[in-house]
């Protein structure tokens, strides 16, 4: 009998839909997980609701407390939105499909940790290969 996919969290708009059933229908997820991935799409259709916003924005610079120019404050909400979104999103921690060994690219620490691995040199001083030649980069 095959899985069912997990039902789609209440309040999410169009765009944190899409990325729930791309995510839903190739994976399976621990309940951990099905909550990171709800944040995950809550962040992304808000981050879409700022852009949008930002793009309705007649100026992208507003006076500061003593009149000198500034950025909009909305600019700063969506560089955070999408730090949060790349976090959440890689806290995930699926497979990339491009990779043979399965890293992500943004998982630098996984990165640091399989190259320090795979990287130490053994008894007779030859090198286990690295992280970027076993991935085929």
């Amino acid at each position: 009998m095959a899985e069912e996919s997990p039902h789609v969290p209440g309040g999410l708009r169009t765009r944190g839909r899409r990325l729930w059933e791309a995510v839903t229908t190739v994976y399976v997820l621990t309940p951990a997980e099905l909550s990171v991935l709800t944040e995950c799409c809550r962040t992304s259709d808000e981050l879409n609701r700022l852009q949008l916003a930002v793009r309705r924005l007649p100026e992208l610079m507003v006076a500061g407390s003593t009149g000198q120019p500034k950025a909009h404050p909305l600019l700063e909400e969506v560089r955070r939105h999408r730090v949060l979104l790349e976090r959440l999103c890689a806290g995930l921690n699926l497979p990339d499909e491009t990779s043979e060994i399965g890293l992500r690219g943004s998982s630098r620490h996984a990165q640091k940790a399989a190259s320090a691995r795979w990287g130490r040199r053994d008894a007779k001083g030859a090198a286990h290969g690295d992280v970027e030649a076993a991935a085929g980069v």
